[in-house]
């Protein structure tokens, strides 16, 4: 069986032995290398030819969200982001998404410390849907146009039918993508997305700013209109 070969890079000792040894744990996925910086990172690529790289956001020599964007423009290859859960990790995070990165995967913390079995597990699927993907070069990514809104407006009470999406880790993108080809008076649809708490708002703001109906993040007794998209995390 032919093995996923994983890039780790981070500046972060600590969290590349965590890395390591969460991907090291399984049969079908071997860890070629790891870097502590951008520039060690575009070399060990060259001479290793890994299949998936975990890439730290924030790095000496070269952040990461600059790296992805020079890799993805050069040389496109499946990357899964290290991100922590805060409200500037959450924007930070959907840019990387929005270059190209396949997934994102929660930097270890304190508070996850007591769930090692968990927190690998998740580390490997990501890798592996990863390696699954198929990339571009960013320059060949088809921009969607806003559609043009018809008679009804955003936020409009008056429907007659409502539309539910469900994706899982990895699937920002692909609504971004429905939702941008759809009209501002199209019938409500609600949205259940999985993704960490700390990043439901930020997700929704973004989706709300590109698309040409309202997008909110889903509260308690809050009403379902046309022209409106309620999503939530899960």
């Amino acid at each position: 069986m032919k093995k996923i070969r994983v890039l780790v890079v981070d500046d972060s000792a600590l969290v590349l032995k965590i890395l390591t040894t969460a991907l090291s744990m399984t049969d079908d996925i071997e860890v070629v290398g790891t870097a502590t910086d951008p520039y060690m990172a575009r070399d060990k690529i060259k001479e290793l030819r890994p299949d998936v790289l975990t890439l730290d956001v924030e790095m000496p020599k070269m952040d990461g969200i600059s790296f992805l964007g020079n890799l993805m423009r050069l040389r496109p290859m499946p990357v899964v982001m290290i991100s922590t859960l805060t409200s500037k990790g959450s924007d930070v995070t959907l840019n990387a998404l929005e270059l190209g990165a396949v997934d994102f995967i929660a930097k270890p913390s304190a508070t996850r410390a007591g769930n090692i079995a968990e927190f690998a597990r998740e580390v490997q699927d990501k890798v592996r849907a990863a390696a699954g993907a198929r990339m571009q070069p960013l320059e060949k990514r088809i921009a969607v146009a806003m559609p043009a809104s018809s008679s009804a407006t955003r936020g409009s009470s008056v429907f007659r039918h409502m539309i539910a999406i469900g994706a899982s880790t990895g699937g920002t993108e692909a609504i971004k993508a429905v939702l941008m080809g759809l009209p501002a008076d199209c019938p409500p649809i609600v949205i259940i997305q999985h993704i960490p708490a700390q990043f439901s708002a930020s997700y929704a703001r973004r989706l709300d700013a590109t698309c040409a109906m309202s997008v909110t993040e889903a509260s308690h007794n809050s009403p379902i209109l046309a022209g409106q998209s309620p999503s939530t995390c899960g």
